[in-house]
């Protein structure tokens, strides 16, 4: 795959010659903490027969809900759990980043990526991470994701002779970080790739993982395809 060859001197000219620059912009997305509390009620001086009644509704009350919170937190670990079914993760402690592949693809080496994993039946249905260092702080500061997915499909994610599309390009935040995502394809005289791409950046660094198949196995691997893009996790090391 020729998407999957491209050197680090590439990826090093893109990021200091291509990009539209704008300034950073100054957000700081952040999740509020909510926290439950549960008090005791106080009831006013009573009869020891009204104090024994309300004891046993208490019993009863505590009875009634205790399964039920059994059964909400079983199905929450079972949903859990079977989102990751399938599915083998990567932790880099050394460049700072971690995501989920199929099971069954396999690791092969490209020369000029940090990571990738593929199908051997289906070679087009890959994972690749690539990680070069750069002196920006936040994506935002290289464009916006359209602006970011045009240069990086152009001149780095397909061949110059293959037509592509952009289908989708958007900026998404987690736990204060953002990443930009998009889909595209790039159509080869002899098949067509569906792919997905997310890029960020973080620890000096600048991390581009992208997957995808075979435009004709596009509908019955896009939702594992999806879950690879969203598993993606850049962390400070």
């Amino acid at each position: 795959m020729t998407s999957l060859q491209n050197s680090p001197t590439i990826h090093r000219t893109l990021l200091h010659n291509s990009f539209p620059q704008k300034l950073p912009t100054s957000r700081s997305p952040r999740r509020d903490a909510v926290s439950f509390t549960v008090k005791a009620a106080h009831e006013p001086s009573a009869s020891l027969a009204s104090q024994d009644r309300q004891r046993r509704r208490q019993v009863i009350a505590i009875g009634t809900t205790a399964p039920l919170l059994f059964l909400i937190n079983q199905h929450s670990n079972a949903f859990a759990a079977e989102n990751k079914k399938g599915f083998l993760s990567v932790l880099d402690k050394k460049d700072g980043y971690s995501f989920l592949y199929p099971f069954g693809w396999q690791e092969v080496v490209i020369e000029g990526q940090d990571k990738v994993f593929k199908d051997v039946i289906e070679p087009l249905e890959n994972v690749s991470v690539n990680v070069i260092p750069t002196g920006k702080q936040d994506i935002t500061e290289f464009g916006s994701p359209q602006e970011v997915a045009e240069t990086l499909i152009k001149k780095v994610l397909a061949p110059s002779n293959q037509k592509t599309k952009i289908i989708e390009a958007k900026e998404q935040d987690v736990e204060g970080k953002k990443y930009y995502q998009f889909e595209f394809i790039a159509k080869a005289p002899n098949y067509t790739r569906h792919a997905l791409s997310t890029v960020s950046i973080g620890n000096g660094k600048f991390y581009t993982l992208t997957t995808g198949a075979n435009e004709r196995r596009w509908e019955k691997m896009k939702e594992r395809l999806q879950t690879v893009i969203e598993s993606f996790k850049i962390f400070d090391v």
